[in-house]
């Protein structure tokens, strides 16, 4: 019972992270279409965990915080927001790059699990 609490208030949270983090069309208006394309990692035998595509079009938030795919890890993830907002902030159409989970847990080591990324932005024409 106190997993299902804890999973529903992590569920409310991530909403309302969501909703203050506003429509792409309201804080990005020069931006059309951002796709990332992510790999995840483990550390383990087979190292690959998913590959995962996300599409965020002006009418989605623009929460840009992944989850660890790692069962137990806690305040864990992937923050791409400082990655996309100095992109936009540039006018970046493409950037690669690598990110490690930062979460805790008893059961998982230090740099459980990573990313590779490549972010794309089609900006407006003006």
């Amino acid at each position: 019972m106190v997993n299902k609490q804890n999973y529903l208030e992590n569920m409310e949270l991530k909403k309302q992270l969501r909703l203050e983090a506003g429509l792409l069309s309201e804080r990005f208006p020069e931006v059309s279409d951002i796709v990332v394309n992510m790999t995840y990692y483990q550390k383990a035998v087979n190292p690959v965990m998913m590959v995962r595509n996300i599409n965020f079009w002006p009418s989605r938030h623009a929460y840009f915080n992944m989850d660890c795919m790692m069962k137990g890890c806690l305040d864990g993830g992937f923050d791409l927001t400082s990655v996309i907002t100095g992109m936009i902030k540039k006018r970046n159409k493409s950037v690669k790059g690598k990110l490690v989970c930062n979460g805790k847990s008893d059961t998982l080591s230090s740099g459980h699990a990573s990313i590779d990324y490549e972010i794309t932005i089609k900006y407006n024409k003006k």
